[in-house]
């Protein structure tokens, strides 16, 4: 059991770390660069679509313990102490009710369905012959 818990206050923790990373994006001083890989991390941890589908053996997972707090991690590098340092405090303060956040799975549903089509339109217009 004490693997489970370590890994369940892993999880929280990146949780936590998640949320701080979306009020660092929001503060008006994280530069372009900073946003740009916290858009993606958050992007990528809150879409309902995987790189590597969970479904497969092992690989599924993979993402979810690698991916994800590598992004996270980059994240963290790129922001300000100052900035993230207040973030963190006001994700104590203000924890936000994701679930509750329709919008966010529609809005990373279409850019999944964006990136299919121009996959697909790419693909189509190249190799045709």
């Amino acid at each position: 059991m004490e693997i489970l818990e370590r890994i369940r206050s892993y999880a929280d923790h990146l949780k936590q770390e998640l949320l701080a990373i979306y009020y660092a994006y929001q503060n008006p001083g994280t530069g372009i660069l900073p946003k740009i890989i916290i858009f993606i991390t958050l992007g990528y941890a809150l879409s309902p679509i995987d790189l590597i589908p969970d479904f497969i053996p092992v690989l599924g997972y993979l993402d979810d313990l690698i991916i994800i707090p590598a992004l996270i991690s980059l994240s963290l590098k790129l922001i300000p102490k100052k900035i993230m340092d207040a973030s963190r405090e006001k994700a104590q303060k203000e924890p936000l009710p994701l679930k509750d956040k329709w919008f966010f799975a529609i809005f990373f549903i279409l850019i999944w369905l964006v990136l299919f089509f121009i996959l697909a339109t790419t693909l189509y217009k190249n190799y045709r012959h």
